[in-house]
């Protein structure tokens, strides 16, 4: 017999966590060892535990789930990551890929499906609910369109790359907050996910990036 999957289950919220963890625990297959309310909490789990796969959710106080990932996949490349999340929008979906997820199910999915997908990505599959999967077959048969040269970072969304013109501009979370009448934490996201698509490692980097071609020159 083979010996059952070890997983960390990560959500912010109590009563989603702990539904999830008796759930699963439930499964003679899998092992849940330990569980956390935050990406730092995540990444500890992790480094302590070694676990096969961390159900990670996204959108969580402090360090989200894109950036745990990030850090998860850096420290422990063996662990698997299986974004499970109630967010389906192409910048979450594509944020979490990049930052090297395995897999992306919406927390409606069925217990049959997350089981499913566990054992999946263990096995090296690459597991999308349906949703997301018509979302990423969408992508890749209609990618975007090359735009002119002068146009920079085509791979940020509009409101990314004015978000990254006020960062090379010298803007903090806050005020590129209250530019935007945005809360800080969305600003956060953000930020996020133009690291992960400039394959950058923080705001310094992206700063140089930025102003090498032109942002950040406004007055």
């Amino acid at each position: 017999m083979e010996p059952p999957i070890r997983l960390v289950v990560a959500d912010d919220h109590p009563v989603v966590r702990g539904g999830l963890v008796a759930m699963l625990r439930t499964n003679p297959g899998i092992d849940v060892v330990d569980e956390a309310s935050d990406g730092e909490g995540a990444v500890r789990a992790a480094q302590e535990h070694r676990p096969d796969v961390v159900l990670m959710d996204v959108r969580m106080p402090g360090m989200d789930g894109v950036e745990a990932t990030r850090r998860i996949r850096e420290s422990t490349p063996e662990c698997r990551v299986l974004i499970l999340t109630m967010y389906d929008d192409d910048a979450t979906v594509f944020t979490a890929m990049q930052a090297g997820a395995q897999g992306y199910l919406l927390k409606e999915s069925e217990q049959d499906d997350i089981v499913r997908a566990i054992r999946g990505v263990v096995a090296g599959e690459a597991i999308f609910g349906p949703g997301v999967a018509a979302r990423v077959l969408g992508y890749f048969a209609d990618p975007p369109r090359t735009v002119a040269v002068d146009y920079p970072f085509p791979e940020l969304t509009d409101r990314e790359r004015l978000v990254l013109d006020l960062l090379a501009q010298g803007g903090r979370n806050a005020d590129i907050a209250a530019e935007l009448y945005l809360s800080p934490k969305t600003v956060s996201n953000h930020l996020t996910a133009i690291f992960a698509k400039l394959q950058v490692a923080g705001r310094g980097e992206a700063i140089v990036r930025a102003r090498e071609q032109g942002l950040g020159t406004s007055s």
